[in-house]
C-alpha cells in the first residue's frame, strides 16, 4: 500500500531525481493509490498508479535546502506519479546518497478538519468576520468547541490527503504565500483566496523506523492545487517543512 524509504522502481527511461547544481534527492516514500481507502481523498485524487515522493534532504549538498518561499529550490522536492501497469525496474540509490530503511506502511480512513486560522473555518464559525477575535474576546458558545479540536488535533503522523495537521500555523498560508510572491500580509483577502486553492496531497512525519528526522522531528508537507491534481500535472506540487 505504502513504504517510507527503501528504493524505488521507477519506470525505463525515468532516471533519479536532482536538485541541478547540488545532487540527488532522497527517496521518501512510495504510495499505491488504488490500495487507499477513499473515503476523505478529494475526488481528483488518482484511483490507481503509484506516486513517488523525493526530496533533498541535505546529504549530498548539506549547504543547500529548500524552501517553499524560494522558487529556485522548488526542484528540491519532487513527486513522480507512474501509472497503473506501468514496468518498474529497482533502482540502485546514487552514491552521495544512503538510503533510509524501508518501512511498511498501512492505511486506516480517519476524519480530519481544517485548521482553526484557514477563511473555510472561520466562515463557518464566525460568519463573514475575517480575522479569528483575540481570545479574550472569543464568543463563550464557541470556546468548548476550539478546547475539543485543540485536543484532537494532538498526533501528526502520516497523512495522504485529507487536511493537513500543521505542526506550527497552516500550511496552505505557507504556499499560497510562495504562489503569490510573498507580497501580502497575514490577513489580507488575496492570500486567503490562494490558501483556499491547496489541498494536502501527502505529509509524512518524522519516523524513527524508517531513520528520517525532518529538521526538529519536523513533518514533511506536500500541496496541490485540485485541478493539477485531476490532471495528474504532480510536478505541480509544493512542498513546505515545519519543524
Amino acid at each position: 500500500m505504502a513504504t517510507l524509504g527503501g528504493s524505488p522502481d521507477l519506470p525505463a527511461g525515468v532516471g533519479w531525481p536532482e536538485w541541478p547544481g547540488h545532487g540527488p534527492l532522497s527517496f521518501i516514500a512510495s504510495v499505491r493509490c488504488a490500495a487507499l481507502p477513499r473515503e476523505g481523498l478529494a475526488e481528483q485524487f488518482p484511483q490507481d498508479g503509484t506516486l513517488l515522493f523525493f526530496y533533498f534532504d541535505g546529504q549530498a549538498d548539506e549547504d543547500a535546502f529548500v524552501s517553499a518561499d524560494d522558487p529556485e529550490t522548488w526542484a528540491g522536492a519532487q513527486v513522480l506519479y507512474v501509472p497503473e501497469n506501468t514496468p518498474g525496474f529497482s533502482t540502485d540509490v546514487p552514491q552521495d546518497l544512503e538510503a533510509f530503511p524501508r518501512v511498511d506502511l498501512t492505511a486506516d480512513a480517519e476524519e480530519s478538519a481544517p485548521d482553526m486560522w484557514l477563511p473555510q473555518t472561520r466562515q463557518a464559525l464566525l460568519g463573514d468576520s475575517r480575522h479569528w477575535p483575540h481570545p479574550r474576546e472569543t464568543p463563550s458558545e464557541l470556546k468548548p468547541f476550539l478546547r475539543a479540536f485543540a485536543r484532537l488535533r494532538t498526533r501528526i503522523g502520516h497523512q495522504i490527503g485529507g487536511h493537513a495537521v500543521p505542526v506550527q500555523g497552516p500550511v496552505e498560508y505557507e504556499i499560497a504565500n510562495a504562489a503569490l510572491g510573498s507580497i501580502h500580509s497575514w490577513g489580507d483577502h488575496p492570500l486567503d483566496q490562494e490558501a483556499e486553492r491547496w489541498v494536502l496531497l501527502a505529509q509524512f512525519d518524522s519516523d524513527k523506523d524508517a531513520k528520517m528526522t525532518w529538521g526538529d522531528t519536523g513533518t514533511l508537507y506536500w500541496l496541490i492545487r485540485p485541478e493539477d491534481l485531476a490532471a495528474h500535472r504532480f510536478d505541480r506540487a509544493r512542498l513546505t517543512v515545519q519543524c
